[in-house]
């Protein structure tokens, strides 16, 4: 066959678009979700329950977020957990300000990139001990719980306990990841068995199968009852620091002791009158808003959704603010991270210029200087929380402490073992994280808390989900299943550098005319891809009431009341 490619398009978008439905888009899979006292969107349905459980209960968005991301460390113990950190955005409806929490690890104090060398490492692997960093999520708990919450922890954490001990089925999606347990087993990764196969009758529970966990229900019960120094001081700190250690880590219980979440100020760019806000690194956020102030440059009324235009245009867009992340990005305790200058009119103008109507190849800027889970809630208070939490690959490290029911994190992968580089690794320094929430507002008023997971895929997808909205006009559920592409290729904070323009990765949902000249402008198009999950909660000012949405790529559900 010398042309299968374009018969292969059209029958898998053919097989592919959503039912046939009287109103909205053709890729649209269901309505929005809309209710007027209190929305939770998250990418599990009982999680999503756990949350308007406690809305319903007088708790506020604070007290759900919370409340469903420990049922989806639980859950979703393929994505998450407390082995993991923890990023969010808040917006505070008694002070109408925005407020940002980092609550990511350190690496170990005593491990240096002098360890590295003398072993001779080119990169921290991905798995085992020394990807290890401090797990910052239980502390983000209390930090977000301190500052906003009104339940107290104990009533938080129970929904989760219940469904820890008593079980509950996996979905789909769930099911099929967990069975990447068996490869941590098969290779010899101590615990793996006892806590993910012995406590279900010795099997490895499928998709609509009980499971159960009660390690975990006893290591929230203990953070329960005697607070985040019971994870970061006490027996549990005891029993990660001396686990990893006996494996050949370094995690200490002075990095765990000496943790700190930190409350950072939200940076923002205005994208055609609506104010994008992300957080500053050592996270990626910017990166989307630096993709938004090129694309603002364009008139994006005339150019058609999924066009080569559009998709050229983003894919360049995309290029230019990666080699920025890989050059700039880091932990700003380490890093003078020029953020206003990267977020600035002036720079994206700039930058602007250096495209043209081929695929390019890019450098970062000249500037002078010195699996992932996603959540939001909102409550009839007017306050929303925008939340991701990841323990990156998936379910993590392969280093699960004995009887504490949780894999520990891998981020510290993340780091880059050359020299003189921002991301450069150093003892008790945050690694550059892929995981970002997100934000928009209206003339100071909330507009939309959303987020979409998926590593590096991310501010291209809050860019996606932005330009949805804006320039195309998408309600909260058509902004999510609209069709996607990914630019992959691109310099890395790790220090691995651009070969080429890289690829463009599409769903089934991009035209083949559209694939086709992109090609003509030197894009190399691959069909297929990973593009994470998204949620999304929208205040709908006009009405005075929630719009929600959780795409349907993942198991989650949007619900109110």
């Amino acid at each position: 066959m010398k042309h299968p490619l374009p018969i292969f398009f059209i029958l898998v978008s053919f097989c592919l678009q959503a039912q046939d439905r009287l109103v909205g888009k053709s890729f649209a899979t269901r309505s929005e979700v809309i209710a007027k006292n209190g929305m939770v969107a998250t990418s599990h349905p009982l999680a999503t329950q756990v949350g308007v459980d406690i809305l319903q209960k007088g708790g506020n968005a604070i007290d759900a977020a919370i409340a469903a991301n420990a049922a989806l460390g639980l859950m979703e113990p393929t994505g998450n957990g407390i082995g993991g950190d923890l990023f969010a955005i808040v917006w505070d409806a008694k002070t109408q300000k925005l407020y940002g929490l980092n609550a990511s690890g350190r690496s170990p104090k005593s491990l240096t990139l002098e360890y590295f060398q003398k072993e001779s490492m080119k990169k921290i692997p991905a798995y085992g001990p020394l990807p290890v960093s401090v797990p910052g999520a239980v502390d983000g708990w209390f930090e977000l719980s301190e500052k906003f919450g009104t339940m107290k922890m104990a009533d938080l954490l129970q929904p989760a306990i219940n469904y820890a001990e008593e079980g509950f089925p996996l979905t789909q999606l769930i099911g099929y990841y967990m069975q990447g347990v068996k490869r941590f087993e098969a290779e010899g990764y101590d615990n793996i068995r006892s806590t993910y196969i012995d406590q279900n009758g010795g099997k490895l529970p499928q998709e609509g199968e009980i499971y159960k966990n009660p390690f975990l229900a006893n290591t929230y019960r203990t953070i329960a009852k005697h607070g985040r120094d019971a994870f970061y001081k006490g027996e549990i700190a005891k029993t990660i620091t001396g686990f990893i250690q006996e494996k050949g880590g370094f995690l200490s219980m002075e990095d765990l002791a000496s943790h700190h979440s930190d409350w950072v100020e939200p940076v923002s760019v205005n994208y055609r009158g609506y104010d994008v806000w992300e957080l500053p690194p050592n996270g990626q956020g910017i990166a989307a808003l630096q993709m938004l102030q090129i694309l603002e440059e364009y008139d994006f009324s005339a150019i058609e959704f999924g066009s080569e235009k559009h998709l050229h245009l983003f894919t360049e867009a995309k290029k230019l603010a990666f080699e920025d992340r890989a050059k700039y990005y880091a932990d700003m305790k380490f890093a003078n991270v020029p953020v206003a200058e990267l977020i600035s009119d002036a720079y994206a103008k700039r930058r602007k210029e250096e495209i043209s109507d081929r695929a390019g190849k890019y450098s970062a800027g000249e500037i002078s200087i010195g699996e992932t889970i996603y959540m939001t809630t909102a409550d009839q208070y007017g306050n929303m929380v925008s939340l991701i939490q990841s323990n990156f690959r998936g379910m993590g490290s392969g280093m699960v402490p004995p009887k504490l029911g949780f894999m520990l994190q891998d981020r510290g992968e993340l780091f880059s073992l050359k020299e003189g580089q921002a991301n450069t690794y150093e003892p008790g320094k945050r690694p550059f994280h892929t995981i970002i929430p997100a934000f928009i507002t209206k003339g100071g008023q909330p507009w939309v808390s959303f987020g979409v997971m998926g590593g590096d895929f991310q501010p291209q997808g809050h860019t996606q989900i932005v330009m949805n909205l804006v320039d195309f006009g998408m309600n909260m559920q058509e902004a999510g299943d609209a069709p996607r592409w990914e630019h992959r290729g691109s310099s890395s904070p790790t220090g691995e550098e651009a070969e080429g323009s890289g690829e463009v990765y599409v769903e089934s949902g991009i035209s083949y005319e559209t694939i086709r000249s992109l090609r003509s402008k030197g894009h190399k198009v691959i069909h297929g891809g990973s593009y994470g999950g998204y949620q999304g909660i929208m205040w709908d000012i006009k009405n005075k009431v929630y719009r929600g949405a959780s795409e349907s790529r993942k198991d989650g559900q949007a619900a109110g009341y």
